[in-house]
């Protein structure tokens, strides 16, 4: 008599929901079309409803992303604790901060492995102080025992390294989250009148670090040489971030008629293809999620010459590179663009479509996942083997 052998269960868990269905549903459809059952930990939002969509079974978990009270993220290290003595998962698979940090901890102590995710270092790797140092000991604690550590970029991956929060052999690069080329797909833009003057996007979370001060400074710059010229604004307000621009400042911006704020959204395609140039000036990114999707819909970028981001432009290439919080330098290369003729645009927004084909495929990120949580299951070694490294 054959015996069936038990469902192999994946626990993965972000500190949104929101995370798992825009940046991981392509991971969880690929997990679950090759058997696993997959479970998603994350806080209850708006996007809740989409995970049973995608595959997941979802199970609520409260935690203050904000929030630095070590006696809340004690109480968060106990949730995940019950949490993975009920479900016992076969790995468990971390990102943002603090579900690598506790979500690891918990199952380093329940002896489940661990792949873990550093998509970006977030506000508090962008200041020195306390809140940084502490985190730093956090994460040599959580991460000492992974089975393996992604990184989306080198700088991030080369820093753990030297900092001894993760071990060499631990550390391994990915294309940010991947981009679904199908999806993102470079669609004709729409006619426009003569006296329309360009359009610059910039997609994001409200953050300062985002580089919001510097993309509105730089747009009043613009504007007084190039007066049609539109500049906009696309993502969450209010978010739950130190970091995140008051609903006041956005307001004056629109009043003053320096920007358009656009709200939010779950498909920004259209925007990204209404739009001419992608801007993102941020201080520091994993890799830019609205920057793969702008390449790989073919257009033009603006962005910062700092980690993450500049793995996305080549300068002169697909775009510019501009100096970090230089809202000056930010508005020359805005001016550049504006100057470039219509076939230097083109040409810049399909080397952008190239680059996003042969560098940040969603199937390279994917089958990473794969590769790794199959040598945990067979307790084969990771090391440098896996497709990417």
């Amino acid at each position: 008599m054959r015996v069936a052998c038990p469902r192999r269960t994946i626990l993965l868990s972000t500190n949104t929901s929101w995370n798992i269905t825009n940046f991981r549903a392509g991971l969880v459809r690929a997990l679950v079309a090759h058997g696993f059952e997959v479970v998603a930990a994350s806080p209850v939002d708006d996007h809740t409803e989409r995970l049973t969509e995608i595959g997941c079974r979802h199970l609520p978990l409260r935690m203050d992303n904000k929030g630095t009270n070590p006696l809340q993220d004690a109480a968060l290290l106990l949730r995940y604790m019950r949490l993975m003595r009920r479900e016992r998962p076969d790995v468990y698979l971390g990102w943002t901060i603090k579900p690598n940090i506790y979500g690891s901890l918990a199952a380093r102590l329940l002896g489940i492995p661990v792949i873990n995710n550093v998509s970006g270092l977030g506000t508090a790797f962008l200041r020195n102080g306390w809140l940084t140092r502490m985190v730093r000991l956090l994460y040599r604690l959580a991460l000492s025992r992974s089975a393996c550590v992604f990184f989306q970029n080198r700088d991030d991956r080369d820093l753990f390294v030297r900092s001894h929060l993760v071990r060499p052999e631990q550390a391994r690069l990915l294309p940010g989250s991947g981009i679904d080329l199908k999806r993102f797909a470079p669609v004709p833009s729409a006619p426009r009148a003569v006296s329309d003057g360009p359009a610059f996007i910039l997609v994001a979370r409200l953050l300062w670090d985002k580089g919001i001060r510097e993309f509105v400074e730089a747009a009043r710059c613009v504007k007084s040489r190039v007066p049609q010229a539109r500049f906009q604004l696309l993502g969450f307000l209010d978010v739950e971030n130190r970091s995140a621009v008051p609903r006041d400042a956005v307001r004056s911006w629109v009043q003053a008629g320096t920007i358009e704020y656009l709200g939010q959204t779950d498909d920004v395609r259209p925007f990204i293809a209404a739009a001419d140039c992608v801007v993102l000036p941020s201080y520091r990114e994993g890799t830019p999620r609205s920057l793969l999707e702008a390449a790989a819909m073919g257009k033009p970028l603006i962005t910062t010459n700092t980690p993450g981001c500049r793995d996305v432009v080549e300068d002169g290439v697909n775009g510019w590179l501009c100096r970090v919080k230089d809202a000056e330098d930010l508005a020359e290369a805005m001016l550049r663009f504006c100057s470039a003729s219509d076939e230097q645009k083109m040409e810049m927004g399909r080397q952008s479509r190239l680059k996003a084909e042969r560098e940040f495929d969603e199937r390279l990120v994917i089958e990473a996942y794969l590769d790794t949580i199959g040598r945990i299951l067979r307790q084969e070694p990771i090391g440098s083997q896996s497709p990417v490294t």
